[in-house]
């Protein structure tokens, strides 16, 4: 897994989720207007908190909705991560080879993956990127 490069704004968002949760987190990203906190699967139900009482008190105040993920530890793990964030949307298959990941689906599931002018696309290449080391494509 490579660094993730920090801006002011996403420190805050560090911060904030780590004072709330307890849970000291040092990976976060947005996705289709979401704002995804990857932390260790041991620490997932004290991140969200009772019944999801931390969830939404970041979400209140940052106005923003958030989701909890578990940080990948290896490259077996890309499937359910990858499909984690892009859900409600699903893909047929996903294949990794050497240098890229292949997600494989139907045309309206490819539509809705890709977004409009490609924002979702490169959203989700940057996440694989930055977690992988690995270009993303959809087929």
């Amino acid at each position: 897994m490579k660094t993730q490069t920090l801006d002011m704004r996403l420190i805050r968002y560090l911060n904030l989720f780590g004072k709330i949760t307890g849970v000291n987190c040092k990976n976060c990203f947005s996705y289709n207007n979401l704002l995804f906190f990857a932390v260790p699967s041991a620490l997932i139900s004290r991140a969200i908190g009772k019944q999801g009482q931390n969830v939404k008190r970041i979400s209140q105040l940052l106005h923003k909705k958030i989701k909890i993920v578990s940080l990948p530890r290896n490259i077996e793990d890309v499937e359910r991560f990858v499909s984690y964030i892009v859900e409600p949307n699903r893909f047929r298959r996903l294949e990794v080879s050497q240098d890229e990941i292949i997600i494989s689906s139907n045309k309206q599931e490819k539509a809705a993956l890709i977004g409009r002018n490609k924002t979702r696309l490169l959203e989700l290449q940057k996440i694989v990127q930055e977690y992988f080391g690995k270009r993303l494509r959809i087929a």
